[in-house]
């Protein structure tokens, strides 16, 4: 099998190094050429244009930003055409609705379609150990198991395509609300002088308490936001994806709103590009004012 790998970028990046630290024949294609030089040194086949990697391919990867830059890259006119008889398996983090118009789509053109969002970021991807939540016919999920396992060794099959992008939506929903509300609590008892290693002491030994905090704790406490695995930009599309899709099953979702106008905040204070646990400095800033006041 050769497979073709559309996106590179901070996740895609260490996803295709593992295929080709596998011996499986790789084509690379990414919108900023410059990111494919770690691949093309290792190996892999670099393509010009997305058709050529998709003509070239039996499988195709995506690990795109979003659902436009699938429709871009994967369903315009001169790629859709290349897509009869290829599988095409797509990872990136879109909604429910989005994955099942662009399935139809490949299998309008004589493809078929997967969905394997995956949980983790960069270094469980380096590793293999990702969480690989599939969509798709079981018989689908069997045949492509062994390739999945290349990211992490027991991908698990959620149910039809769409099952597995609203529990990715759901899974990153609570990375937005638990980040903001433990910077919340944080940022509360520093302001009450209480010991913050006391707070996490007690946190720790709580039912309350969830790995991520201690993950995010020292940033925090550092305001150090540099070489994110996860930028605050992609944790607020995420956050945008999810509030629309509960909107449209009836759900309240008030308090991601919440979260999602702290995230915004962080976005106005040029942290886009920073690690989401800047989240904290957008709620501890005594700037907040200043920033809710221009936001009006």
């Amino acid at each position: 099998m050769k497979v073709a790998f559309l996106g590179t970028g901070l996740m895609g990046l260490p996803m295709a190094q593992r295929l080709l630290a596998a011996n499986i024949q790789l084509i690379v294609y990414n919108r900023t050429p410059e990111k494919l030089a770690p691949l093309q040194a290792a190996g892999a086949e670099i393509a010009a244009h997305p058709r050529h990697a998709i003509r070239a391919a039996d499988c195709i990867i995506l690990m795109l930003t979003n659902a436009g830059a699938i429709y871009s890259v994967l369903l315009s006119d001169t790629s859709w055409r290349t897509l009869a008889g290829r599988t095409v398996i797509q990872m990136g983090t879109i909604t429910p609705s989005q994955s099942k118009e662009i399935r139809d789509s490949v299998v309008n053109a004589g493809g078929e379609y997967l969905e394997a969002p995956v949980l983790g970021s960069i270094p469980e991807a380096t590793d293999g150990k990702l969480i690989v939540m599939v969509g798709a016919y079981r018989e689908q999920y069997q045949r492509y198991l062994e390739l999945l396992q290349h990211f992490g060794s027991q991908p698990v099959h959620v149910g039809a395509v769409g099952t597995a992008s609203a529990l990715k939506l759901a899974l990153n929903q609570l990375i937005a609300s638990l980040t903001t509300s433990f910077a919340l609590s944080l940022g509360f008892v520093q302001r009450y002088g209480v010991d913050v290693d006391l707070f996490m002491q007690i946190l720790r030994d709580s039912a309350l308490y969830a790995p991520t905090f201690d993950k995010k704790l020292q940033r925090m406490l550092d305001g150090n936001y540099a070489n994110p695995n996860f930028p605050t930009k992609h944790l607020l599309k995420d956050t945008d994806l999810f509030i629309d899709e509960a909107k449209s099953v009836g759900l309240n979702v008030s308090s991601i709103e919440g979260v999602r106008e702290i995230l915004q905040t962080a976005i106005k204070m040029s942290l886009a590009q920073a690690d989401y646990s800047s989240l904290f400095s957008a709620i501890n800033s005594d700037s907040n004012e200043e920033w809710e006041t221009g936001s009006s």
